[in-house]
């Protein structure tokens, strides 16, 4: 779907440039540019990211699906697994997840092999979901009775990627926004965390509890797993608190916070309407070039030692 915005970048240079839009649209165009001249390293063992944050609304499913997209769009094959009841990512990369869809659900409970689940998503080729659906919701009390309850997404994927013909560079697994067994099947089935936070008020609230947590599941589940990457999403450059919740998220993670902060744009908003990710649905918009630069900055800085 092609947008005004697409338009007006490409006529950036016609605009006389000291005005604060053509400013604008030369930076968009310079930014995409970039991009399109940029080659992405391809990771040499998969890289399985937990996409985490127990307070909701803060753009863990948008970040998961645009980032997927956009390293699946560079050449990477990447495996999207939706582990929200809600199967909001399901649906914002075009897979089917009606209720009878053999799904996430029916490989963490019932078993099933993973490759006979797993989707390819219209998106971009190399893209994949493993889908969620309604009965996920059920999942946490069922899991309380299951042997190794905690191990079993991990050891589903861990036989999925083994058996796979072709090597998955990037796993993302979107998470609940809470702490229950799910989200710690999560925890202990990748080696990263990425935490999305948003440039608002409170936005560090219970982020303490969050690496609490994971500092636990890393002592007694998964000693390999770090917290490797934080992404300041929905920024508004326009208010002062923006600005200094950026500055005191990165005071605090100087070594985790990626330079690329994700904008507030209507764009990354209706995407997912429309069963599309951002980089899909207005390739040129700011925030799919906010995406696209953070992927490159994941992919550049390689997995953590």
């Amino acid at each position: 779907m092609k947008h005004p915005e697409g338009d007006l970048a490409d006529s950036a240079t016609s605009f006389d440039d000291s005005t604060p839009l053509a400013r604008e649209l030369a930076e968009i165009t310079r930014r995409r540019q970039a991009i399109a001249a940029s080659h992405l390293p391809l990771p040499e063992e998969t890289r399985v990211f937990t996409v985490a944050n127990q307070k909701g609304g803060v753009g863990k499913t948008t970040t998961t699906v645009n980032l997927a997209a956009a390293l699946a769009r560079s050449g990477a094959r990447v495996l999207v697994i939706d582990l929200d009841p809600q199967g909001n990512a399901s649906t914002a990369l075009g897979v089917e997840h009606r209720s009878d869809t053999v799904s996430v659900y029916d490989v963490i409970i019932n078993d099933e092999p993973m490759a006979g689940v797993v989707q390819a998503s219209p998106e971009f080729e190399g893209l994949f979901c493993l889908p969620a659906t309604i009965h996920l919701a059920g999942a946490e009390i069922e899991l309380v009775s299951l042997v190794a309850r905690e191990q079993r997404l991990r050891t589903a994927l861990e036989l999925f990627l083994a058996q796979s013909e072709e090597m998955f560079h990037y796993v993302f697994i979107d998470c609940p926004p809470s702490l229950g067994l799910l989200t710690i099947n999560a925890f202990v089935a990748a080696r990263e965390v990425l935490i999305p936070i948003q440039c608002e008020y409170y936005a560090l609230e219970g982020l303490s509890q969050l690496l609490s947590n994971i500092q636990l599941i890393e002592r007694h589940l998964n000693p390999r797993l770090s917290v490797s990457t934080i992404l300041l999403t929905m920024y508004d450059s326009r208010t002062n608190l923006a600005n200094q919740v950026v500055d005191d998220v990165r005071e605090h993670f100087p070594k985790e916070v990626l330079t690329t902060v994700i904008p507030r744009s209507v764009r990354i908003s209706e995407a997912p309407s429309y069963g599309q990710s951002v980089i899909s649905y207005d390739g040129n918009s700011p925030g799919s070039l906010s995406y696209l630069e953070a992927a490159s900055e994941i992919a550049h800085r390689g997995a953590p030692r």
